[in-house]
């Protein structure tokens, strides 16, 4: 009996050994996605009843935001502010603010990469004197 312990006490050691060093872990490291974010800026001088629009490319789907950084002389005039698609020659408007004043934003989401652009404009004629403005977009 004593002769198959001391033969058995090698083996049992050696599987208890292997099974500690099993490689059965399925770790993986996965790496986020990496999405590069544009900051564009567009300025220029608002006159009454005037527009501009201003076309810019987002290469993937996220969030879009237009802000009114700078309004002057009067930072609390209303004007115009919005989102849209770029078809090459308009702005064809999808998300819009008619009420906002310096500080103001839109927000939108882009599913796909495109035209898009933002357009500034006398909403309802309620501009009376230029006002110089700079709207700075946010895109990926």
């Amino acid at each position: 009996m004593r002769g198959l312990t001391t033969r058995l006490l090698p083996v049992a050691a050696a599987l208890l050994v292997a099974s500690g060093c099993s490689n059965n872990d399925t770790t993986t490291t996965t790496t986020p996605a990496t999405t590069l974010t544009t900051v564009e800026t567009f300025s220029g001088t608002l006159n009454a009843n005037g527009a501009f629009s201003y076309p810019f490319v987002v290469l993937a789907a996220g969030t879009i935001s237009a802000q009114l950084n700078t309004l002057t002389p009067d930072s609390a005039q209303p004007i115009g502010i919005a989102l849209g698609t770029w078809n090459g020659n308009a702005c064809q408007i999808v998300l819009s603010n008619d009420s906002a004043v310096q500080s103001s934003s839109v927000l939108g989401q882009s599913t796909v990469a495109g035209n898009f652009c933002v357009r500034i404009y006398d909403a309802g004629g309620k501009v009376s004197a230029q006002e110089t403005y700079v709207v700075q977009v946010t895109h990926p």
